[in-house]
């Protein structure tokens, strides 16, 4: 008894195929081909993928990334996207050099994460959602991050500031603008 599915609805618009896709040097193949070896299932190496997709497309996943994943993993393009979207340390847009994310949920919010935004915000004269005019800094505010005995904290790339206060804040950020900070992408 198999059938065919016929969706009854069309989509509204058309799924944009990039004409590019992604070229990668003999190095990150390799690291990449590392990854794809621990997983018996092509698919379930997506993440680590993307991460090293992110990295060397300028911080974020672009289409033609995208594309070079799903001809890489065997998977659709909508596939790619749907991982994509659900995690935040996933950027679909650019982003600053450093990509400040301050937790926003329960035990960050109970803790002080409003005053850190906030703090962000006046240090750095933009919103969450926004980058500096200098693409040196991002803001954006995200789901619990994981470590709510340290609230409120904010991450960078892959690295955790904890218990901040506004001082700190202020310390991360001046150290950032003085290059004496990562920015945690690895």
């Amino acid at each position: 008894m198999s059938s065919q599915f016929t969706p009854n609805n069309p989509l509204p618009q058309e799924a944009k195929v990039p004409q590019e896709i992604a070229v990668f040097s003999p190095e990150v193949e390799a690291e990449m081909d590392r990854h794809l070896a621990k997983y018996p299932v092509k698919r379930s190496a997506i993440l680590p993928l993307m991460f090293i997709v992110q990295r060397e497309r300028g911080g974020y996943l672009d289409p033609p990334g995208v594309a070079y994943l799903a001809d890489r993993l065997g998977v659709r393009i909508t596939d790619i996207w749907e991982v994509a979207t659900f995690y935040s340390m996933i950027n679909t847009e650019p982003v600053g050099k450093y990509h400040l994310q301050v937790c926003k949920t329960l035990s960050c919010k109970i803790m002080g994460a409003g005053r850190v935004t906030a703090k962000c915000t006046e240090r750095l004269g933009i919103k969450p959602g926004q980058t500096t005019e200098d693409g040196m800094f991002s803001l954006s505010e995200v789901e619990c991050l994981g470590s709510c005995g340290t609230a409120p904290m904010m991450q960078i790339g892959f690295d955790y500031y904890e218990n901040l206060t506004d001082e700190k804040v202020d310390e991360i950020i001046n150290k950032c603008q003085g290059g004496e900070l990562s920015n945690g992408v690895r």
